[in-house]
């Protein structure tokens, strides 16, 4: 049975490196601290974060008998402009794309949301094989990737202000599933791969507009939980998308060429960078379609 890594670079914790509001990013350090903290996998978070054990944890399964349609639901929007996009990173945890966040220039609105949340950066975690790889699982079924694109409110003044409130953080989340009809637009981020194969390395990625990815249906779960790295904040509104976006398996293979070491180091393969479903303790997840 396929395990996850552990420790992978935190989405959250790294984040306060920068100036408020900032993508002040530190690809290697973060990496390096959560290896010191995390000589065994996910199972221990708990004992250097407890909020790992926390009631609101992801990722979560997802069971269709036990969600609920709520008609009230409403859609969501990305309005993302193009000239936000900033640089690709290889973290030695994931590949990153990073976005400015200084002003509402790329938002999500509506869905489950109050206001507008900006755009800050999008990450991928997939499998050591096509048969597994996202976090999260819908009815037993694991896609070969998930793809998340992670929003902050700032009504909250900032980043790390919005990982302390319960609103402050938005991620839509979308399945990769493989099969014979990829979608193109990922060839944009996995072109880049060759130039950030190894961890520390970043590159330019402007003029990109991640809305292209997103698949044809806007349906969706919604629920709320947590970052999926330590410390595992509970400030997440979930947005998973029911509809995967397809790659082929020559794109996944792509990705897992990525290393976790850097450039002096032996190569050692980047995959299996998730976090295995966390218990539900009684949330209840609303579907915008029946």
């Amino acid at each position: 049975m396929a395990q996850s890594v552990w420790g992978y670079d935190s989405d959250n914790g790294e984040q306060g490196s920068g100036p408020p509001g900032g993508t002040g990013l530190s690809p290697a350090e973060p990496g390096r601290r959560f290896l010191c903290l995390y000589p065994s996998g996910p199972e221990r978070w708990h004992e250097n974060y407890p909020l790992a054990k926390g009631d609101k944890q992801s990722p979560i399964e997802i069971n269709s008998k036990d969600v609920r349609h709520d008609s009230s639901l409403a859609a969501w929007h990305a309005s993302y402009d193009p000239g936000a996009a900033k640089t690709i990173l290889n973290n030695g945890r994931t590949c990153r794309v990073v976005f400015d966040d200084t002003f509402d220039r790329s938002v999500l609105r509506g869905g489950p949301l109050n206001g507008a949340y900006r755009l800050r950066q999008l990450h991928l975690h997939w499998g050591s094989s096509d048969d597994h790889g996202s976090e999260h699982v819908i009815d037993g079924v694991k896609y070969a990737a998930e793809l998340h694109m992670v929003h902050w409110n700032p009504k909250h003044g900032n980043f790390a202000g919005a990982l302390k409130q319960p609103d402050g953080v938005a991620v839509v989340g979308i399945f990769l599933k493989v099969g014979k009809t990829p979608k193109p637009e990922m060839k944009r981020i996995l072109e880049e791969i060759d130039n950030i194969k190894t961890k520390g390395k970043e590159a330019p990625f402007q003029h990109f507009d991640p809305s292209i990815l997103f698949p044809k249906s806007r349906d969706y779960w919604t629920y709320h939980g947590s970052f999926t790295t330590p410390p595992c904040e509970e400030c997440i509104t979930w947005i998973l998308l029911r509809e995967p976006i397809e790659v082929s398996s020559d794109q996944m293979a792509k990705l897992r060429s990525l290393s976790k070491n850097a450039e002096n180091e032996p190569v050692n393969p980047l995959v299996d960078n998730w976090r295995p479903p966390q218990p539900v303790k009684g949330r209840i997840v609303r579907a915008s379609f029946k």
